[in-house]
């Protein structure tokens, strides 16, 4: 089987195909969470924290000198990723969790009973007999 084959069948599984909807989908997921949490969440949150902008927290390492930019350790970005990323975290568990609870109604359903074997439909069909000839 040549290479092209190969990868094309891996290519075409479903579970493949199912990973990469999931990719995009969370992907595209995390883009609104960092827009929620830069756009939405931060701007009041730091206005009762007496207008602080997180983004611009940071820990100047080196001072600017003539053209030279300064150096700067920015905490605040890393603070609104981190915001972010609990976020996304949490939610997925809710997603999680939501499946998790489906499943276990599934494997808490009770089998259907097992068919009678033939042992007992040929008694079931003797008894019967017996009863229609008194």
């Amino acid at each position: 089987m040549s290479m092209m084959k190969e990868f094309k069948q891996f290519a075409m599984r479903g579970n493949v195909m199912d990973m990469a909807v999931g990719i995009i989908i969370g992907a595209a997921f995390g883009k609104i969470v960092s827009t929620f949490v830069g756009n939405v969440l931060m701007p009041p949150l730091g206005l009762l924290l007496g207008g602080i902008n997180f983004t611009e927290f940071g820990l100047v390492l080196k001072q600017a000198s003539g053209e030279t930019p300064a150096v700067v350790l920015g905490y605040g970005v890393f603070l609104q990723a981190l915001i972010d990323f609990i976020i996304i975290a949490f939610a997925i568990f809710l997603v999680i969790k939501a499946m998790n609870t489906l499943q276990k109604k599934e494997e808490e359903k009770p089998a259907a009973p097992p068919p009678p074997s033939k042992q007992e439909v040929l008694l079931a069909e003797i008894r019967d007999l017996l009863k229609a000839g008194k």
